[in-house]
């Protein structure tokens, strides 16, 4: 049997209630109504419903105070005004508090049709998108406690085993053996080391982060992330010129975090560039917000690619001798920056280089 949407009318005119009722007569709806405020909201509790009808205008409980608590109970309820006195205040009034539509007094059966169809429509869209989520939640920590269990754990116990055998070995190994057990060990290193990452993109909220923000210097914060980087770029003889227009707002933000988006973007800069190449990182102060630049002169990004660069798991194609990465990095560098109440962009051109921007609020003007 197919389920029927509520519909919950509320009006202290009898003939607007039966009025309607009429209208939607023979439709796939459950109808209920109420003549005040007070009954109405005790039927919101005891129907559920999926859609109600408010008059502003009623003795006793007003209708804007049945949106608020209708808001409060059940946001995903859809509210829609019914008045005989529509001002364009009293609408704006009215969406402030969580109605989703308007419809003046009088009005013709064919416009409470439609309007009744598309609040009902925006019921289910909305249930739909938490049962989405809900299941995305829910997948996210299975894979989490299935790589947890099933993969970090025998890792772990092979690693350990390396290591004993590596001391019980010492002396009796020749140099091939040697560097094939350190080969087995740099690669069960870096095969924990993605879990743990896979782990951090599953796990973590990173609008938690926002619970230890404090005002935050952006220069420290780039200093930090270049001494991290400096030894890759070394390495492969990569020279990073640093600039910053002093002087500089702090931010709102958690220092940690940061240096671990700017220092996901540098090692990308180092790690897609050619030896003996440059990165730049600029930063400036501009249009109330702290302006993060980094630029380098690599092998680029597919223009197809750059609009999915910052999806978790996306690895684009790279150009010949480039590292190939997890695809998480730039996911994880982005909700950083989100939770920051900031953005994060890229202009690339494929075989010539990259250019990511993220930009902060500055604190002054938070």
């Amino acid at each position: 049997m197919e389920n029927k949407s509520k519909i919950l009318i509320i009006d202290d005119e009898e003939v607007v209630l039966d009025s309607c009722n009429q209208i939607l007569e023979g439709s796939n709806y459950h109808v209920a109504t109420a003549l005040d405020g007070a009954l109405g909201l005790k039927m919101v509790q005891e129907l559920l419903p999926d859609l109600v009808f408010i008059d502003l205008k009623m003795p006793g409980v007003s209708g804007f105070e049945v949106l608020e608590n209708i808001s409060t109970f059940d946001p995903t309820i859809v509210t829609i005004v019914i008045t005989g006195y529509a001002t364009v205040s009293s609408a704006v009034d009215a969406m402030k508090k969580g109605a989703y539509d308007f419809l003046p007094k009088p009005f013709t059966p064919d416009e409470f049709r439609m309007i009744t169809r598309r609040g009902i429509e925006k019921r289910r869209l909305e249930l739909e998108t938490i049962a989405l989520k809900r299941e995305r939640e829910m997948l996210r920590e299975h894979f989490a406690a299935v790589v947890s269990h099933e993969l970090k754990a025998p890792l772990s116990a092979v690693q350990q085993n390396l290591f004993v055998l590596a001391a019980e070995l010492t002396g009796q190994l020749t140099e091939a053996q040697r560097s094939r057990l350190e080969r087995m060990k740099s690669s069960i290193d870096g095969l924990l080391n993605l879990i743990h990452t896979w782990l951090r993109v599953l796990s973590v909220e990173f609008g938690k982060i926002q619970e230890s923000f404090k005002p935050t210097s952006v220069t420290t914060t780039i200093t930090k992330s270049i001494e991290i980087v400096q030894p890759i770029a070394t390495r492969k003889d990569i020279k990073i010129h640093n600039t910053m227009e002093e002087p500089l707002d702090l931010v709102f933000g958690d220092e940690g975090t940061l240096v671990e988006a700017i220092v996901n973007i540098l090692s990308n800069a180092i790690k897609y560039s050619q030896m003996g190449s440059e990165v730049f990182i600029k930063t400036e102060e501009k249009e109330n917000h702290v302006i993060i630049s980094v630029t380098d002169t690599g092998v680029g990004i597919l223009k197809e690619d750059l609009p999915y660069i910052f999806n978790d798991f996306f690895a684009g194609k790279s150009g010949l001798g480039a590292e190939r990465g997890s695809g998480l990095g730039l996911g994880i560098t982005r909700r950083i920056i989100e939770a920051h109440h900031g953005t994060i962009s890229a202009e690339s051109e494929f075989g010539k280089g990259s250019t990511f921007v993220i930009r902060i609020p500055a604190q002054n003007h938070l």
